[in-house]
């Protein structure tokens, strides 16, 4: 369950408004007036709160529910508890997630730590830098000579904004992150600790050991970008790194100069993707994936975690191993392997 000491609903819903919000059909129209405040996984529950159930190994859920309204899919309605309200829906954890975006709209989107509004007067915002009016600077931010700040964006605390930098509106910068280099759309949310527009790693050899190829480019997010603590995004070495619209990074994720993601991609944590990478739209990248350098990733492809990519994928395809390669051609390689190793084992037990 949610604690209300950090996260109090906005208002309470009823079953009925989150039938006609989310397009669930209300098996039960009297049990519309039952009220929801609060959401909680489906092992746990509890008064008042919403739970999802999906998918077969869930099945087993819908029996032992203790929750005051089920969004499910058609198949499970008939199975839960007397008293509960039953929302089908043909996503329910798609419905589950709008439902908790106005239930808990602070949690949705990062806001002031300090609960400060406006420019902070312990901020250091340089005179040539531009913020406009609705924009939020907390204490310590940092806003270097010539960047600009869009209305509604939130600097947190000790977050530096480097020369230049221009950052959209309605955007978040969390506390300790670092912005160089870079231009920023609309609605980006950038956590705490974050490093956009830093070197990137190039190096050739000298006489004397390596020496640094000056990083010239720049990193361009493009709107509804989101990206975790601690993740890096180098800038380009002579063009831009990129990263496109709608893409979603979690933390800890290495992107090294020029790469070029596309839009609407998830790239889960600690994954490492080298330089010159291009990433088509709609990738989707387990946690632990590493790219090697100058590959092409197709459109819509999805990568299976702690893989390792050497060689190009086209679009669509489902990918996996270490050297990656074709998902089904890596699971016979593995059945393969585990049948020699049983055989292998068999016959030395009859040595």
């Amino acid at each position: 369950m949610t604690d209300p000491v950090f996260f109090a609903p906005s208002r309470r819903y009823t079953a009925g408004e989150v039938a006609n919000l989310t397009g669930a059909n209300l098996v039960d129209s009297s049990q519309a007036n039952i009220a929801i405040e609060a959401l909680a996984p489906a092992n746990e529950g509890g008064d008042g709160a919403l739970v999802f159930v999906d998918g077969k190994r869930n099945f087993a859920l819908m029996q032992s529910l203790k929750a005051a309204a089920v969004l499910c899919p058609a198949d499970f309605a008939n199975r839960a508890p007397q008293g509960i309200a039953v929302l089908v829906h043909p996503r329910p954890q798609q419905a589950f997630a709008m439902v908790g975006r106005l239930l808990f709209p602070q949690a949705a989107t990062p806001g002031p730590m300090t609960g400060e509004t406006g420019v902070s007067p312990h901020a250091h915002i340089d005179p040539s830098a531009h913020v406009e009016s609705g924009a939020i600077v907390e204490a310590g931010a940092v806003i270097g000579p010539d960047a600009s700040i869009g209305a509604g964006t939130v600097i947190a605390p000790h977050a530096v904004i480097g020369r230049s930098c221009k950052i959209g509106r309605d955007g978040y910068v969390g506390p300790g992150a670092s912005i160089q280099y870079a231009l920023i759309g609309n609605r980006v949310i950038i956590h705490g600790g974050a490093r956009i527009g830093q070197d990137g790693f190039g190096f050739v050899a000298g006489a004397k050991g390596p020496e640094r190829v000056p990083q010239i480019g720049r990193v361009i997010i493009q709107d509804d970008v989101e990206i975790g603590s601690n993740s890096t995004v180098d800038r380009g070495a002579m063009s831009d790194t990129v990263i496109g619209q709608g893409t979603k990074i979690d933390n800890l994720v290495q992107i090294a100069h020029n790469v070029r993601i596309g839009r609407n991609c998830i790239i889960a944590g600690l994954s490492g993707i080298s330089g010159s990478v291009v990433v088509g739209d709609n990738v989707t990248m387990g946690g632990g994936v590493g790219l090697a350098d100058h590959l092409t990733i197709g459109p819509g492809a999805k990568l299976a975690a702690r893989s390792g990519f050497m060689s190009n994928v086209p679009a669509g395809e489902v990918w996996g191993g270490y050297p990656a390669q074709p998902m089904a051609e890596a699971m016979r390689e593995i059945a393969m392997l585990r049948r020699l190793a049983r055989t292998r084992k068999q016959g030395d037990g009859n040595g």
